[in-house]
């Protein structure tokens, strides 16, 4: 009999048979509290009605049109409603169906629209498992082992994540942009690099923000230096922080935005944005896909921007993200001294809350 790959590993026992809102249901009826959110995708809940409905009644009418044989309508709806909620400027949309494949998509833009060859990536990034992904990925070595050589053209920089170097923030923001110059002039000369690509808060790196200073200090030497700025919104983005996008809490202006996991409730669609003027570099046939802007994703899709704007999700997250992060403060507090094990650090943005345990000399 054929069976699952053994090498893939359930970090629970749940058989699910149903979901509502924010619970999952197994094939006894018990109710299960989803703190994963399907790992970040379901924006609306499990199973929100108005997305259900949305799917259903698509579904019913087109389940596939290739959008580079036919065009539906479900697409070019969903290309006008991101432009209500996509940074100024960034007008021009190519869709794709996971977060790899977008953040792969991006980098192929950045690399011909420069005509350079490099990218930086940050410590403690997670892109994606695909080759082009992994080789941006520094968050786990499993991610990266047993299947090299990796894509080359790589640089990494440091991340300021404060509490793993020990300092404050400010001596790691510091830190982080001084080993940045640093590798501009000893590893990836400016005139070699396409982009810098940087998730606004670290998501399998460890639940680690960024801030103000560290993104705009991206931003000045892209500017100074002809780098695009790519923000990987896959996990951080629709809401997930508190803001639309998690680069909002920094006032920083991207060049390309990379956004999946939560843009359908559920449903597989991923996309890049960018200003068209710079879309327009890609090279002829370098974008494409077989089921791309799928049009019951880009249906679940509308449905999803609808619920967040009406239910105001997004606020929901910013006042719920700052309840939790206090409660679990508040419990870390009890762990401050004593024992084998403590909490070590409570941080994060809206919904993406980590604590981090240490031992009593302080590892992980």
């Amino acid at each position: 009999m054929s069976q699952l790959s053994p090498v893939l590993k359930q970090a629970t026992p749940v058989l699910a048979a149903r979901a509502e809102g924010v619970h999952v249901y197994d094939e006894e009826g018990r109710a299960h509290l989803d703190f994963t959110a399907g790992i970040g995708v379901t924006s609306t809940g499990h199973c929100h009605p108005r997305v259900v409905e949305a799917a259903q009644r698509q579904v019913a009418t087109l389940v596939h049109g290739q959008y580079t044989t036919v065009m539906h309508r479900p697409l070019l709806t969903l290309t006008e409603r991101l432009g209500e909620v996509l940074p100024e400027g960034l007008d021009s949309l190519f869709f794709v169906n996971s977060g790899s494949e977008a953040v792969e998509a991006a980098m192929r833009l950045a690399r011909q629209a420069t005509a350079r060859p490099n990218i930086v990536v940050f410590q403690g990034s997670f892109h994606g498992r695909t080759i082009g992904a992994a080789s941006l990925t520094t968050s786990a070595a499993k991610f990266r082992s047993g299947f090299g050589p990796l894509m080359p053209g790589v640089a990494i920089a440091p991340f300021p994540h404060a509490f793993h170097y020990g300092w404050d923030e400010a001596t790691a923001t510091e830190f982080a942009l001084r080993e940045l110059d640093q590798l501009l002039a000893t590893v990836s000369a400016p005139a070699d690099t396409a982009a810098f690509i940087v998730e606004p808060v670290l998501g399998e790196g460890g639940y680690v923000p960024a801030n103000t200073a560290f993104m705009q200090g991206l931003r000045e030497r892209a500017d100074r230096h002809g780098i695009l700025l790519i923000i990987d919104e896959v996990q951080t983005g629709f809401g997930r922080t508190g803001r639309f996008w998690g680069h909002d809490h920094f006032a920083v202006r991207p060049d390309i935005v990379v956004t999946a996991k939560g843009l359908a409730s559920g449903f597989p669609l991923s996309a890049i944005a960018a200003p068209t003027e710079l879309m327009e570099k890609a090279w002829p046939g370098s974008q494409g896909g077989t089921y791309g802007g799928n049009a019951v994703a880009c249906a679940a899709a509308i449905a999803t921007l609808d619920v967040i704007q009406d239910e105001k999700l997004v606020e929901n997250s910013a006042a719920r993200g700052a309840e939790l992060i206090s409660g679990l403060r508040e419990v870390a507090s009890r762990y401050a001294a004593g024992g084998t094990r403590r909490v070590g650090d409570v941080r994060g943005l809206g919904l993406m809350a980590g604590t981090e345990f240490v031992t009593a000399e302080g590892r992980p």
